[in-house]
């Protein structure tokens, strides 16, 4: 079979759906941060698989602890035959979330499972229905996934109808006006006008949103959503499954706001590069639901399970998280640097909180308009350069940096010099 660039680009036309949307990199290896695609060109990887790789493609601890598994068993199912590294996961990420008090975790596969199992605790638990998530949120592709995400195009058009008692509030984004006063008041005004507190059994919110732009709740708004949802018995989850597992300088975002949830949804960095997803939570909400109501064939794979071992192992003994906060930190101060200069007055806005950065490109700082040709535009030209990027936000105009945070730091620098030589270039034009 061929396995040119062009060549695969046809075959995927002919034998995938067009929906499933894909760049034009076709990876053929890769080692920590960098990728290797079908032409054999290689590139600084900016994306990290979405940020899933949080400890760099083919950590060898990582590729050593799924090896030990594949020579004992792959799959015998949790429901079948349990077995011991799953029990020991669930300890260590009890111990891990944010809070003191008794938890218990559940095994899934994927983040959207993840998120589903959650709202599942949250109504068997409260005997409640209704839910409110955000503008701009992303909780993934299933029905109650689309139906939580505050994004019509390209997620939800022309999928519904979705499952019902999901309400939308504002999210606090600071750049385009709208502050913790304000998204709390909308939130009020939720509850005045349209779902009485009361039958409410949770809000579900990302501390920093991801697809909607890596915009940072303020650490005030998610204290005051802890207040609200105490005051009404309405339960608190956390979806941390792009800033989790110490993507933002912490191992949960949640910590740099020191707000403890009740629940807790996670995936991507946990795995490693092995689909495994999580829920953690309240040892009572948790235990709510009868024996058969949680699980699947596959939650909690052995296979992944020993990945997430071994990915817990490393952000310890690496010190991750502080490598994340020094990642971050060096790309923020980059960006605000060369958003100083008058040739980059297309940058409107520089954000991020750990190794979890964006930039967002405007037509005029003055009106804030989004230039989403130009964001386009700067992802090619950085490609052709040797450099992943990946683009979010409800207008398509942000651009996200989502290294691993293994990336050697001279590597990361020469992404910063590729990214800032493509944009000149773009800009140029």
């Amino acid at each position: 079979m061929t396995m040119s660039t062009a060549d695969l680009a046809t075959r995927q036309s002919q034998a995938v759906p067009r929906g499933v949307a894909t760049k034009g990199v076709y990876a053929v290896r890769a080692e920590n941060a960098t990728l290797w695609d079908a032409d054999g060109k290689s590139y600084i990887d900016f994306a990290a698989g979405i940020a899933v790789v949080n400890t760099g493609h083919r950590h060898p601890a990582i590729i050593e602890a799924v090896k030990t598994q594949l020579d004992a068993f792959t799959h015998t199912c949790f429901h079948v035959a349990p077995y011991e590294s799953y029990i020991a996961l669930a300890e260590r990420l009890n111990a891990a979330t944010p809070g003191t008090h008794a938890k218990k975790t559940m095994l899934v596969t994927t983040g959207a499972e993840a998120v589903e199992n959650a709202i599942k605790a949250a109504r068997h638990f409260t005997g409640r229905s209704a839910v409110v998530a955000f503008n701009g949120a992303f909780h993934g592709r299933t029905m109650m996934g689309m139906a939580l995400t505050g994004k019509v195009s390209p997620y939800k058009k022309g999928f519904g109808p979705f499952p019902a008692e999901v309400f939308h509030v504002a999210f606090p984004k600071t750049y385009h006006g709208i502050d913790t006063a304000q998204a709390l008041a909308n939130l009020k005004q939720l509850f005045l006008a349209d779902v009485d507190p009361a039958r409410v059994a949770a809000i579900i919110i990302e501390p920093v949103q991801g697809e909607g732009g890596f915009y940072v709740a303020p650490a005030e708004f998610l204290k005051e959503l802890r207040k609200v949802c105490d005051e009404h018995g309405i339960l608190l989850i956390l979806d941390e499954i792009q800033t989790g597992i110490a993507r933002t300088g912490k191992m949960f975002a949640a910590e740099h706001a020191g707000v403890v949830p009740d629940l807790v949804t996670m995936a991507k960095g946990l795995g490693g590069g092995f689909p495994l997803a999580a829920v953690t939570g309240r040892a009572e909400i948790m235990d709510a639901a009868q024996p058969g109501g949680l699980g699947g064939t596959y939650g909690g794979n052995p296979v992944g399970v020993a990945a997430a071992h071994a990915v817990l192992d490393v952000i310890e003994k690496e010190d991750l998280c502080a490598k994340a906060a020094a990642l971050g930190d060096m790309m923020i101060d980059r960006l605000k640097e060369m958003a100083k200069r008058n040739s980059f007055s297309c940058i409107g806005d520089v954000r991020g909180l750990g190794a979890m950065v964006a930039f967002e490109l405007v037509k005029d700082r003055e009106t804030r308009e989004p230039d989403a040709a130009l964001t386009s535009a700067l992802i090619a030209k950085a490609e052709e350069s040797g450099l992943i990027l990946l683009s979010c936000g409800p207008d398509a105009n942000v651009v996200r940096l989502l290294a691993p945070l293994t990336t050697p730091i001279e590597q990361a620098r020469k992404g910063m010099d590729i990214l800032e030589a493509s944009l000149a270039a773009v800009v140029k034009n």
